[in-house]
């Protein structure tokens, strides 16, 4: 069978990058295809000429088995390709069915004139959306208004109006809650069937293994190696991409938990912080497992003084602590580095320099003037410390991959030297390697540098391989608590989706 899309010896240079080196890749009608690989290996390069917003700078693409070559993405769209990208491109101020036809919609004549008609533009995005086994969402309504689940469907109906035969989707369940990555994956069996051909790229292994049909890796922008799903494991993958095998994806030192940094009793902020109780010494890790809605995010947010405490306590190392902003926090020694890295934890179109010092601006500056050696001084410190890749303090954050992004967000609050560390999805987004090394982090700022270490995560791999005690929420409350050695998947899990009585609490 010919490959609806086939890419042999792609290559693509920046100033001073090579991203990618003699590159192939194939897909066959209604055949999900996953594309692997580190930060930086390559994957959206690859993509973006696929999809016309590149053009190679030698090698062949093949659609339909005949040379293409796309000046722009209009001409992509025309022979079927849609891209999803990770940060939607959608118009929240219009409605459902105006994104859908954005760019291409029904018309009718009216005398010499050809204007939009609304009547059809509704009722094809009605049918649209039907076919993808919609049936409550109102195309009249604003986008905007809508939850990530439900725009991402409609950027999914907006592919199908173009009649894509090619559709790429790029970490579509980074930003999904469990029962939206779900009915995601139904989506996708539902296109298979349809026969068209699905590009899917992920950081979570386990979802390779539930869609894709076959993987290719990429590693430091050259071609690895195609296989099928049912011929490789996660140990081969992981292998295959990061160039090593990663023998301790969870690298815990064994804590020795000193004196409270952090107690909170009966925190109370509606409606998800409901009489929170708990502690959290220096030198440990406690890890918060919870089901999306059960409230982890919304404690972190009050304690860090971003929505304040409407009752309760909250004890700094003993002393207690009214914390109403954020700004109040820091003075107390807190940090908190947020689950969404991009709007709450970077200015990503500024250099690491200005993002690593930016906790600590006031202290680095003379009466308004920013002392630059200092600055500089402090940026080239936190990249050496936590191995940043970066070829200077200069370049700009939004060109790094998202785990160095997430080491910048961390040091920048680790410049402001605190006593306790908040940790909001550690992990999110970023690659297999990656996370080894934010958890190796975590694990010796804890450890060796005595930060009591405050973690929030959705992935229960994570919270029980890095955790000292494990904290579970529900519905806004504390129900379960377990030590390290009598933490199980099993257990944790049960506790989070038990209804009805607290379960029981262990120290």
């Amino acid at each position: 069978m010919t490959p609806i899309l086939q890419l042999d010896n792609i290559s693509k240079q920046f100033p001073g990058v090579k991203a990618l080196d003699n590159v192939r890749f194939e897909m066959n009608t209604g055949e999900v295809h996953a594309l692997l690989g580190e930060n930086g290996a390559g994957k959206s390069t690859l993509i973006k000429i696929i999809s016309g917003v590149y053009k190679p700078d030698s090698g062949v693409m093949r659609f339909d088995g005949q040379p293409v070559v796309f000046n722009n993405p209009r001409e992509a769209q025309s022979k079927g390709i849609a891209t999803i990208y990770q940060e939607l491109s959608l118009y929240p101020e219009l409605t459902v069915a105006e994104n859908i036809f954005m760019g291409h919609a029904p018309k009718r004549s009216i005398g010499p004139l050809k204007v939009i008609d609304w009547k059809t533009i509704n009722e094809r995005a009605v049918e649209l959306l039907a076919s993808l086994h919609i049936y409550d969402m109102d195309v009249r309504r604003k986008v905007g208004s809508l939850n990530v689940g439900n725009r991402q469907r409609v950027e999914i109906a907006k592919a199908l109006s173009i009649n894509a035969r090619v559709l790429i989707m790029d970490e579509p369940t980074a930003a999904l809650t469990e029962s939206d990555v779900e009915q995601l994956f139904q989506i996708v069996r539902l296109l298979k069937e349809r026969n068209v051909g699905i590009i899917y790229i992920s950081h979570r292994l386990q979802e390779v293994f539930e869609l894709a049909d076959r993987v290719t890796v990429l590693r430091d922008g050259q071609y690895v190696d195609t296989r099928p799903v049912s011929e490789t494991s996660e140990e081969n993958l992981i292998s295959m991409m990061v160039g090593r095998t990663i023998d301790n994806l969870f690298p815990k030192l064994p804590a020795a938990p000193g004196k409270p940094v952090l107690e909170v009793r009966n925190l109370n902020h509606a409606p998800l912080t409901k009489n929170v109780s708990f502690k959290v010494h220096a030198g440990e890790i406690v890890g918060i497992a919870g089901l999306v809605g059960s409230g982890r995010s919304e404690l972190a947010q009050v304690i860090f003084g971003m929505t304040p405490a409407q009752s309760g306590e909250i004890l700094i190392e003993g002393q207690r602590a009214d914390i109403r902003s954020p700004g109040q926090a820091v003075k107390m020694g807190i940090a908190y580095v947020p689950e969404d890295r991009g709007t709450q934890g970077l200015i990503k179109q500024m250099n690491i320099r200005e993002n690593a010092s930016m906790a600590v601006l006031r202290s680095l500056s003379r009466a308004s003037f920013i002392k630059f050696g200092e600055e500089r001084k402090l940026a080239k410190e936190s990249i050496e410390q936590l191995s940043i890749r970066a070829y200077s303090p200069e370049q700009i954050v939004n060109k790094l991959s998202g785990g160095n992004q997430q080491k910048v967000v961390i040091s920048k609050w680790l410049a402001s030297k605190p006593r306790l560390l908040i940790m909001d999805e550690p992990t999110r987004g970023i690659d297999v390697g990656a996370k080894s090394e934010i958890h190796r982090l975590m694990s010796e700022l804890a450890v060796k540098h005595g930060l009591a270490v405050l973690m929030i995560s959705s992935e229960l791999p994570e919270v029980l391989g890095m955790s000292d005690r494990v904290l579970v929420m529900r519905e806004g409350q504390i129900v379960a608590e377990f030590d390290r050695a009598e933490a199980t998947q099993e257990k944790v899990a049960t506790a989070m989706m038990s209804s009805g009585q607290k379960a029981a609490v262990t120290a």
